[in-house]
Protein backbone atom coordinates (compact mmCIF):
# COMPACT_ATOMS: atom_id res chain seq x y z
CA UNK A 1 0.00 0.00 0.00
CA UNK A 2 2.80 2.54 0.95
CA UNK A 3 4.35 1.75 -2.50
CA UNK A 4 1.40 2.04 -4.37
CA UNK A 5 0.57 5.91 -2.34
CA UNK A 6 4.13 6.75 -3.11
CA UNK A 7 4.21 5.78 -6.77
CA UNK A 8 0.74 7.95 -7.22
CA UNK A 9 2.50 10.82 -5.42
CA UNK A 10 5.39 11.19 -8.26
CA UNK A 11 3.08 10.83 -10.81
CA UNK A 12 0.88 13.34 -9.14
CA UNK A 13 3.93 15.87 -8.93
CA UNK A 14 5.12 15.16 -12.42
CA UNK A 15 2.07 15.76 -13.98
CA UNK A 16 1.97 19.33 -11.80
CA UNK A 17 5.41 20.16 -13.26
CA UNK A 18 3.98 19.31 -16.66
CA UNK A 19 6.60 16.35 -17.48
CA UNK A 20 4.75 13.15 -16.66
CA UNK A 21 3.64 12.66 -20.34
CA UNK A 22 4.20 14.08 -23.54
CA UNK A 23 1.60 15.93 -24.89
CA UNK A 24 2.21 16.75 -28.42
CA UNK A 25 3.09 14.74 -31.23
CA UNK A 26 5.86 14.34 -33.96
CA UNK A 27 5.33 16.86 -36.49
CA UNK A 28 7.30 16.84 -40.18
CA UNK A 29 8.11 19.58 -41.94
CA UNK A 30 10.63 21.03 -44.78
CA UNK A 31 12.85 23.73 -45.58
CA UNK A 32 13.81 23.74 -49.15
CA UNK A 33 14.37 19.93 -49.78
CA UNK A 34 15.51 19.74 -46.48
CA UNK A 35 13.22 17.12 -44.38
CA UNK A 36 13.00 18.06 -40.53
CA UNK A 37 10.66 16.31 -37.69
CA UNK A 38 9.55 18.48 -34.95
CA UNK A 39 7.76 18.28 -32.04
CA UNK A 40 4.30 20.31 -31.75
CA UNK A 41 2.25 20.90 -28.90
CA UNK A 42 -0.67 22.33 -29.18
CA UNK A 43 -2.19 25.07 -26.64
CA UNK A 44 -4.02 23.26 -23.71
CA UNK A 45 -5.85 26.52 -23.34
CA UNK A 46 -7.29 29.14 -26.03
CA UNK A 47 -8.62 32.61 -25.14
CA UNK A 48 -8.51 33.93 -28.59
CA UNK A 49 -5.41 34.02 -30.96
CA UNK A 50 -2.81 31.83 -29.70
CA UNK A 51 0.47 33.05 -29.39
CA UNK A 52 2.85 30.32 -31.00
CA UNK A 53 6.70 29.71 -29.29
CA UNK A 54 9.39 28.02 -31.56
CA UNK A 55 11.95 26.03 -29.74
CA UNK A 56 15.50 25.57 -31.01
CA UNK A 57 17.49 22.39 -29.60
CA UNK A 58 20.74 22.50 -28.50
CA UNK A 59 24.27 21.19 -29.97
CA UNK A 60 22.64 17.53 -29.80
CA UNK A 61 19.88 18.26 -31.93
CA UNK A 62 16.08 17.76 -31.06
CA UNK A 63 15.94 15.94 -27.90
CA UNK A 64 13.57 15.35 -24.65
CA UNK A 65 14.92 18.47 -23.02
CA UNK A 66 13.30 20.71 -25.77
CA UNK A 67 10.08 18.28 -26.31
CA UNK A 68 9.80 18.66 -22.13
CA UNK A 69 9.90 22.33 -22.48
CA UNK A 70 7.19 22.47 -25.03
CA UNK A 71 4.72 20.29 -23.38
CA UNK A 72 5.59 23.20 -20.54
CA UNK A 73 4.56 25.70 -22.58
CA UNK A 74 2.14 24.33 -24.30
CA UNK A 75 0.35 23.73 -20.64
CA UNK A 76 1.04 27.73 -19.98
CA UNK A 77 -1.51 28.21 -23.26
CA UNK A 78 0.82 28.55 -26.40
CA UNK A 79 1.50 26.49 -29.07
CA UNK A 80 4.53 25.40 -29.41
CA UNK A 81 7.15 24.36 -32.03
CA UNK A 82 10.36 22.33 -30.75
CA UNK A 83 11.47 22.49 -34.28
CA UNK A 84 14.26 20.19 -35.95
CA UNK A 85 17.27 22.56 -37.11
CA UNK A 86 19.96 19.80 -38.52
CA UNK A 87 17.14 17.45 -40.25
CA UNK A 88 15.75 14.17 -39.56
CA UNK A 89 18.20 11.73 -40.11
CA UNK A 90 21.14 13.70 -38.85
CA UNK A 91 21.72 12.84 -34.94
CA UNK A 92 24.89 13.76 -33.61
CA UNK A 93 25.98 10.79 -31.95
CA UNK A 94 29.03 12.99 -29.45
CA UNK A 95 30.48 16.02 -29.16
CA UNK A 96 32.69 16.32 -31.66
CA UNK A 97 29.87 15.95 -34.40
CA UNK A 98 27.97 18.20 -32.64
CA UNK A 99 30.64 20.36 -32.88
CA UNK A 100 30.74 20.11 -36.48
CA UNK A 101 27.01 20.60 -36.91
CA UNK A 102 26.39 23.49 -34.86
CA UNK A 103 29.62 24.76 -36.32
CA UNK A 104 28.04 24.79 -39.73
CA UNK A 105 25.06 26.72 -38.81
CA UNK A 106 27.08 29.32 -36.91
CA UNK A 107 29.41 29.93 -40.05
CA UNK A 108 26.33 29.81 -42.41
CA UNK A 109 24.00 32.01 -40.50
CA UNK A 110 21.59 32.71 -43.76
CA UNK A 111 21.01 29.11 -43.68
CA UNK A 112 20.05 28.54 -39.94
CA UNK A 113 17.67 32.14 -40.00
CA UNK A 114 15.96 29.82 -43.22
CA UNK A 115 15.61 26.93 -41.10
CA UNK A 116 14.18 28.92 -37.91
CA UNK A 117 12.12 30.93 -40.32
CA UNK A 118 10.26 27.06 -41.92
CA UNK A 119 9.49 26.55 -38.16
CA UNK A 120 8.01 29.56 -37.59
CA UNK A 121 5.92 28.99 -40.92
CA UNK A 122 4.99 25.56 -39.46
CA UNK A 123 4.09 26.82 -36.47
CA UNK A 124 1.92 29.00 -37.96
CA UNK A 125 0.20 26.70 -40.11
CA UNK A 126 -0.47 24.46 -36.59
CA UNK A 127 -2.62 27.68 -35.87
CA UNK A 128 -0.36 30.03 -33.99
CA UNK A 129 -0.84 33.86 -34.33
CA UNK A 130 0.85 35.33 -36.93
CA UNK A 131 1.48 38.30 -35.17
CA UNK A 132 2.57 37.14 -32.04
CA UNK A 133 5.91 34.31 -32.45
CA UNK A 134 8.92 34.40 -30.18
CA UNK A 135 11.71 31.89 -30.66
CA UNK A 136 13.44 30.23 -27.58
CA UNK A 137 16.62 28.54 -27.49
CA UNK A 138 19.26 26.45 -25.32
CA UNK A 139 22.92 26.71 -25.98
CA UNK A 140 23.46 26.43 -30.03
CA UNK A 141 19.42 27.13 -29.57
CA UNK A 142 20.24 30.45 -28.02
CA UNK A 143 22.89 31.88 -30.54
CA UNK A 144 19.60 30.96 -33.05
CA UNK A 145 17.15 32.79 -31.37
CA UNK A 146 19.90 35.57 -31.48
CA UNK A 147 20.08 35.08 -35.16
CA UNK A 148 16.23 34.93 -35.19
CA UNK A 149 15.97 38.59 -34.19
CA UNK A 150 19.20 39.61 -35.92
CA UNK A 151 17.33 38.62 -39.31
CA UNK A 152 14.42 40.20 -38.53
CA UNK A 153 12.54 37.27 -38.48
CA UNK A 154 8.53 37.85 -37.98
CA UNK A 155 9.17 37.54 -34.28
CA UNK A 156 7.78 39.50 -31.74
CA UNK A 157 10.43 38.57 -29.23
CA UNK A 158 13.22 36.26 -28.10
CA UNK A 159 15.15 34.38 -25.26
CA UNK A 160 18.44 33.00 -25.51
CA UNK A 161 19.09 30.22 -22.35
CA UNK A 162 22.81 29.81 -22.12
CA UNK A 163 23.42 30.98 -25.71
CA UNK A 164 26.07 31.88 -27.92
CA UNK A 165 26.36 35.88 -28.02
CA UNK A 166 29.06 36.49 -30.57
CA UNK A 167 28.98 36.81 -34.79
CA UNK A 168 31.34 37.11 -37.49
CA UNK A 169 32.92 40.54 -36.92
CA UNK A 170 32.81 41.27 -40.53
CA UNK A 171 28.57 41.30 -39.94
CA UNK A 172 27.41 44.95 -39.98
CA UNK A 173 24.71 45.95 -36.88
CA UNK A 174 21.41 46.22 -38.00
CA UNK A 175 18.07 47.26 -36.34
CA UNK A 176 16.92 44.67 -34.03
CA UNK A 177 13.03 44.71 -33.77
CA UNK A 178 12.00 42.00 -31.71
CA UNK A 179 12.72 42.11 -27.71
CA UNK A 180 15.00 40.36 -26.38
CA UNK A 181 16.14 38.30 -23.37
CA UNK A 182 19.56 36.54 -22.86
CA UNK A 183 19.75 34.73 -19.44
CA UNK A 184 23.48 33.88 -19.31
CA UNK A 185 25.69 32.03 -16.81
CA UNK A 186 27.64 34.63 -14.73
CA UNK A 187 30.86 32.15 -14.73
CA UNK A 188 30.17 30.95 -18.28
CA UNK A 189 33.61 30.24 -19.87
CA UNK A 190 32.40 30.05 -23.23
CA UNK A 191 31.63 33.77 -23.64
CA UNK A 192 34.45 35.82 -23.63
CA UNK A 193 34.31 39.55 -22.14
CA UNK A 194 34.75 40.80 -25.82
CA UNK A 195 31.84 38.98 -27.09
CA UNK A 196 29.46 40.32 -24.82
CA UNK A 197 30.69 43.70 -25.26
CA UNK A 198 30.26 43.77 -28.27
CA UNK A 199 26.58 41.89 -27.97
CA UNK A 200 25.59 44.48 -26.06
CA UNK A 201 27.31 47.10 -28.67
CA UNK A 202 25.00 45.04 -31.64
CA UNK A 203 21.69 45.21 -29.51
CA UNK A 204 22.70 49.45 -28.45
CA UNK A 205 23.70 50.31 -31.96
CA UNK A 206 19.92 48.21 -33.26
CA UNK A 207 17.96 50.28 -30.99
CA UNK A 208 16.59 47.22 -29.62
CA UNK A 209 14.48 46.64 -26.55
CA UNK A 210 16.95 44.19 -24.35
CA UNK A 211 17.68 42.84 -21.36
CA UNK A 212 20.21 40.54 -20.11
CA UNK A 213 20.00 38.21 -16.92
CA UNK A 214 23.52 36.72 -15.14
CA UNK A 215 22.99 33.75 -12.23
CA UNK A 216 25.50 33.45 -10.14
CA UNK A 217 27.14 30.19 -9.97
CA UNK A 218 25.99 29.19 -13.14
CA UNK A 219 28.36 28.12 -16.17
CA UNK A 220 27.24 27.11 -19.44
CA UNK A 221 24.15 24.27 -20.02
CA UNK A 222 22.77 25.46 -16.50
CA UNK A 223 18.93 24.75 -17.99
CA UNK A 224 19.57 21.02 -18.58
CA UNK A 225 19.97 18.35 -15.72
CA UNK A 226 22.17 15.89 -18.23
CA UNK A 227 24.86 18.00 -18.01
CA UNK A 228 25.57 17.14 -14.31
CA UNK A 229 26.70 19.51 -12.10
CA UNK A 230 30.28 20.15 -11.78
CA UNK A 231 30.68 23.92 -12.51
CA UNK A 232 34.62 22.76 -13.21
CA UNK A 233 33.42 21.65 -16.82
CA UNK A 234 32.25 24.71 -18.14
CA UNK A 235 29.23 23.07 -18.67
CA UNK A 236 26.60 21.89 -15.56
CA UNK A 237 23.30 22.01 -14.39
CA UNK A 238 22.07 24.28 -11.91
CA UNK A 239 18.82 23.86 -10.29
CA UNK A 240 18.83 27.79 -8.95
CA UNK A 241 19.96 29.22 -12.35
CA UNK A 242 17.11 27.14 -14.00
CA UNK A 243 13.90 28.02 -11.96
CA UNK A 244 15.20 31.73 -11.91
CA UNK A 245 15.41 31.77 -15.74
CA UNK A 246 12.33 29.84 -16.69
CA UNK A 247 10.57 32.77 -14.29
CA UNK A 248 12.20 35.19 -15.86
CA UNK A 249 11.61 33.87 -19.02
CA UNK A 250 7.77 33.71 -18.40
CA UNK A 251 7.41 37.44 -17.67
CA UNK A 252 9.18 38.04 -20.59
CA UNK A 253 6.02 36.22 -22.62
CA UNK A 254 3.87 37.57 -19.95
CA UNK A 255 4.53 40.98 -21.08
CA UNK A 256 5.73 40.34 -24.93
CA UNK A 257 1.97 38.74 -25.49
CA UNK A 258 0.07 41.66 -23.45
CA UNK A 259 -3.50 42.03 -25.15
Amino acid sequence: MKTIKLFMAVIATLIISGSAFSQGKNLDYTDGSTKLQGYFVKARTKQGKTPGIVIIHQWMGLSQHEKTTADKLGALGYHTLAADIYGEDIHPKNAQEAGEQAGYYKTNYLIYQSRIKAAIDQLIKQGADVDNIAVIGFCFGGSGAIEAARGRLPVKGVVSFHGGLGKDPKRSNTPVKAKVLVLHGADDPYESEEEIKNFQKEMRDGKADWQMIYYANAVHAFTQPEAGNDNSKGAAYSETAAKRSWEHMKLFLNELFAK
